[in-house]
């Protein structure tokens, strides 16, 4: 925890127009300054920073703050992240309060974690780019689902070789230990004690946490073998730091976007969040299949009110539709409901339409939830 004494150096340190700045494109207007503002789109500008009260507000959408505030509004940090990247800027040293033996020993386990992780998601990556099989069938698979270089280093896409103790022995020559790299699940130990890759031969998609930490990893099988296969993706078990339940897949990516727009696109697979993305619609996420929970709803609710679920039009898309409609309606959530024509997913609609066509699509086309359900009824 940051002490109290740290916290007001940051607070005096922090200068609202060189933070504004890093963000924003500033113009002097008298004692202000002014210029486009980032929470809403606009062509006039709106947005005044002032230096002497140490604050910016927008008078078309009433967003603003002081140093701290901007930072947690424009870019979803937390309160400590925000203090955090304050400090770094103007090289305050950081003072915490001592933490207990059992606090510094969790702490660290979760360090080391997230170290493996990091370390682990660049190994995928570079396999994909550089091996001779990683370039042939990672990066095909990739490359013929259409995705760019741009959007396949946004979402830190990757490859896991065929051979299932590579990775092993990759991790443990750099000096990273068994516990964790047990911990994470990236391995596992057979019957004879090795460690065994999880994700030998497929393709990977890490899940990275709103706060920037790769806390786990999806991985897709490519070839024959998925087809009747229950498990053609694998994701990470349950850990000290990935709980599938409290995760959202493309968050991290689309936090700004989700609080600009002011509504969350909701889908269903990876490769229907990553589609979007390419296709020019950022505000959108995955919960990979698994039904909504309480806290997914929570984290949403810090960015927006407004959520639409987006899924094809099968029996299994409105399946999907119907799970956690009931939870997202009690805890407030505006909520609309589009089914995409029979035969498309996210993934193959944006494919084949402009970021503007998809976005007039789904403006013509979605519904509230009450009569989304009076439409299926009546069907």
């Amino acid at each position: 925890m940051i002490d109290h004494a740290t916290v007001e150096r940051i607070k005096d340190a922090a200068n609202i127009v060189e933070v504004v700045s890093e963000f924003v494109t500033l113009r002097r207007s008298g004692a202000n300054y002014k210029g486009l503002c980032p929470f809403h789109d606009e062509k006039t500008p709106s947005f005044y920073v002032s230096p002497a009260r140490g604050m910016c507000h927008c008078f078309s959408c009433g967003k603003g703050g002081n140093p701290i505030g901007f930072l947690m509004e424009h870019e979803q940090m937390t309160y400590p992240e925000a203090l955090r990247w304050l400090a770094n800027k103007y090289h305050i040293e950081i003072r915490e309060r001592e933490l207990t033996d059992y606090e510094k020993r969790e702490q660290s386990e979760r360090e080391s974690m997230f170290i493996v992780n990091e370390w682990a998601m660049k190994y995928f990556q570079d396999k994909m780019q550089n091996d001779p099989d990683g370039i042939a069938i990672g990066m095909q698979y990739f490359r013929s689902r259409g995705f760019r270089d741009d959007i396949i280093q946004k979402f830190q896409l990757g490859y896991d070789l065929v051979d299932r103790r590579a990775f092993a022995v990759a991790a443990l020559g750099k000096g990273y230990k068994e516990e964790f790299i047990l911990k994470t699940g990236i391995c596992y130990k057979n019957d004879r004690g090795e460690l065994i890759d999880r994700y030998a031969g497929r393709v990977i998609f890490p899940w990275i946490g709103i706060s920037g930490k790769v806390v786990g990893f999806g991985g897709r099988l490519l070839d024959s073998r998925t087809k009747g296969v229950n498990q053609k993706y694998v994701n990470s078990p349950d850990s000290e730091i990935y709980h599938k339940d409290r995760e959202l897949y493309g968050l991290y990516q689309a936090k700004k976007a989700i609080a600009k727009e002011d509504r969350v696109f909701m889908v269903e697979g990876y490769t229907d969040v990553i589609s979007m993305h390419q296709c020019g619609i950022e505000n959108v996420v995955a919960n990979s299949g698994t039904a909504l929970s309480i806290h997914q709803i929570h984290i949403l609710h810090r960015f927006t009110s407004n959520i639409t679920l987006l899924y094809d039009g099968d029996a299994a898309g409105i399946h999907a539709a119907m799970r956690g409609t009931d939870m997202l309606l009690s805890e407030g959530m505006n909520l609309k409901v589009l089914l995409l024509p029979d035969g498309d997913d996210p993934d193959s609609f944006s494919r084949k339409h402009t970021a503007a066509d998809f976005r007039k699509y789904i403006e013509e086309h979605q519904t509230d939830f009450i009569q989304f359900k009076t439409d299926l009824l009546l069907r």
